[in-house]
């Protein structure tokens, strides 16, 4: 333990207690697979190439050469992409809003870029050209902060609750707003509806109770007597 330990702090490979011969150093580039107990091999492989972290982890080792440069270890990689994953399962977003952050502002350099070299443009072509890209880094900056806005604060999605109708017998119940008449059923409710609203209006309305008995008194026809023809 005390080789392996003092070979560590000078940078040296450990020495192996068995063979007494130093262990090879581990590759960067060289991801080393766990396999699970009760996988076979190409199981592990499969699982490992689909897996969402390491996808990720490909992606983001073959476009950052020029920034850190290809030594980077692919499995420390992995090991920071499962971290952050982690965390946005438990509900911790504060790394997806730093990235966020990051990105609007970098789209803003970009955009201040390109429009400085448009308009240092003598040719309209290369002044389009510049100006188009200028825009397009304008237009992702404010989508980046707009997808910032939700995830910082979310909408509250509409709750619509309906209402409940309980009878025991037969009932007709709307819920919703009525429905608007077409005009033709407009045109005739109107039309039906105007002679009633006259006879209301100039006349009174006739009694149509218990009918009288029949009289002599005012009687306007009289039996007329037998005519005799020739």
């Amino acid at each position: 333990m005390a080789e392996k330990k003092t070979a560590a702090k000078n940078g040296t490979s450990p020495v192996s207690a068995k063979s007494g011969k130093q262990a090879p150093p581990k590759d960067p580039q060289v991801l080393t697979l766990g396999q699970k107990k009760g996988d076979t091999f190409p199981q592990t492989k499969a699982k490992m190439a689909t897996k969402a972290s390491l996808n990720a982890v490909l992606v983001i080792k073959a476009y950052q050469g020029n920034i850190l440069g290809q030594d980077v270890d692919i499995g420390e990689l992995v090991t920071t992409m499962q971290t952050t994953v982690k965390e946005v399962n438990d509900g911790d977003l504060s790394n997806m809003e730093a990235m966020l952050v990051g990105q609007a502002t970098a789209l803003q350099t970009m955009f201040t870029s390109l429009a400085q070299r448009a308009a240092a443009q003598e040719y309209l072509k290369q002044y389009q050209t510049y100006m188009v890209l200028a825009l397009k880094a304008q237009a992702q900056s404010r989508a980046t902060i707009s997808a910032l806005v939700d995830l910082k604060y979310p909408k509250q999605a509409a709750t619509f609750v309906k209402q409940a109708n309980i009878a025991n017998g037969p009932q007709q119940v709307n819920n919703g707003a009525a429905p608007e008449r077409s005009q033709a059923q407009a045109r005739a409710g109107d039309f039906q509806s105007a002679p009633n609203k006259l006879l209301e209006a100039d006349h009174e309305r006739m009694d149509i109770g218990a009918q009288a008995a029949a009289g002599r008194a005012d009687q306007e026809l009289e039996a007329v007597g037998a005519v005799h023809r020739a």
